[in-house]
């Protein structure tokens, strides 16, 4: 089956709404401080980043079309009970960190462009996702993959339409494709950065789409027949287009925050704040650049809270066999990013550290990621062909190695 038939786009959709992870507000405030601070010298962390997410995410929508079932689904079945719910706390600790950024940014969106109060903002916010999660519940994965699909193309016109208004240094962007760091605070944020590009919830919950995805698209075909394998494989092709197309675009997107950062606030007092951010970019670009950019971060937190708490329900589901609705699920984790908004935390911190703690959860995704869809007994011929499984193992190290400095370099008071 072609990806360019009919068939063949319907197959799309599941890496564009675990995409939307890609491009949350977490991504907004670690992309724009990153580049404020220090102009083009983490650009080789976005890109880096980026190439590791294609590879993981194509690794979790494998795991899905070959088996049937979710990452957690698998955990749920292999471990036992106390390294299972010991697994579901530090899964839910950073569902939660997921959702506190998702909200905080979709709060200071709607106080940019209405000056609303930040707790309001948050209760729109999350009362806005319970409708998006509605679509879900009511019409299914289709219509919801629709959705933010279209949301993932405001946000991408939000984010980008700066850079053709004020273009960068392209000199200097190829330079920042040098491996380096300039300090402590270079490597937290570079960890920050990678937190927000490499989310644990986007590993878990694209296994989770692509099983349904994958069953909504189910035909009669006797199973192990030779008509299911064709289908598992068309499924398989299906995925890698897209993952490449979704991963693109939001890598691009994060590329371009750090590109608008550096080319235009760099220097500039108080672009440590999305808020001073926002202000610079108005100043440096005019009133309608600088609206375009709040609606992009307003799209951002509504859609990526939503898709946040459909990962989050996955996560209890899978490991605790337990299921609590959509719905019921948003207004339990919606009250903690109220609660810090209503203590009067600085949310543009607040955002980067929440980064910085999804960082430290990626590899608890990634290692039981790249084990089973190594693991023959499980994947059949469908299991990582060696290369695949050396750069995932390389890339977790990566992952895991920058981690350890940014809690050593925490530990001794320097970050």
């Amino acid at each position: 089956m072609s990806i360019t038939s009919r068939r063949g786009w319907r197959l799309l959709g599941p890496a564009f709404v675990a995409a939307i992870a890609y491009v949350d507000p977490g991504n907004v405030a670690a992309n724009l401080t990153a580049g404020a601070r220090f102009g083009y010298l983490l650009v080789w962390v976005l890109v880096l980043a980026n190439l590791m997410a294609v590879l993981v995410q194509h690794l979790s929508a494998r795991l899905g079309v070959v088996t049937g079932a979710s990452l957690t689904e698998l955990l749920g079945r292999r471990l036992r009970p106390v390294p299972r719910r010991l697994f579901w706390a530090q899964a839910e600790l950073i569902a939660a960190a997921t959702d506190l950024a998702e909200v905080i940014g979709g709060a200071i969106a709607l106080h940019l462009l209405f000056g609303l109060p930040l707790v309001w903002g948050g209760l729109i916010v999350g009362i806005v996702s319970m409708l998006l999660l509605g679509i879900q519940s009511r019409h299914g994965q289709r219509p919801f993959q629709h959705v933010i699909m279209g949301l993932l193309l405001i946000i991408t016109i939000g984010f980008t339409a700066g850079l053709f208004a004020a273009p960068p240094d392209w000199s200097a962007t190829a330079a920042g494709l040098i491996p380096r760091f300039e300090g402590a605070d270079s490597v937290l944020l570079g960890a920050s950065m990678l937190g927000a590009t490499v989310m644990p919830h986007a590993i878990y919950l694209h296994s989770r789409l692509s099983v349904d995805h994958a069953g909504a698209d189910a035909d009669a075909a006797e199973p192990g027949s030779e008509q299911a394998e064709a289908r598992r494989r068309a499924l398989l092709r299906a995925s890698r287009w897209d993952v490449v197309f979704a991963l693109v675009i939001a890598g691009s997107v994060n590329i371009a925050m750090l590109l608008l950062a550096a080319g235009n606030l760099q220097g500039v007092p108080g672009t440590d704040s999305i808020e001073g951010a926002h202000a610079a970019v108005t100043a440096a670009l005019g009133p309608g650049i600088g609206v375009v950019f709040a609606v992009g971060l307003l799209v951002s937190g509504l859609a990526s809270t939503a898709v946040g708490c459909y990962a989050g329900a996955d996560i209890m589901a899978g490991l605790l066999q337990l299921r609590i609705p959509l719905l019921a699920r948003r207004v339990i984790t919606l009250v903690p990013a109220l609660a810090i908004l209503a203590a009067g935390w600085d949310p543009t911190r607040a955002l980067v550290l929440s980064q910085v703690a999804l960082s430290l959860g990626i590899p608890f995704a990634l290692i039981p990621l790249v084990r089973c869809t190594a693991d023959r007994t499980l994947m059949g011929e469908h299991a990582n062909p060696r290369w695949m499984t050396i750069l995932a193992w390389a890339a977790t190290t990566a992952i895991i190695a920058l981690n350890a400095a940014l809690v050593w370099l925490t530990a001794v008071g320097l970050a």
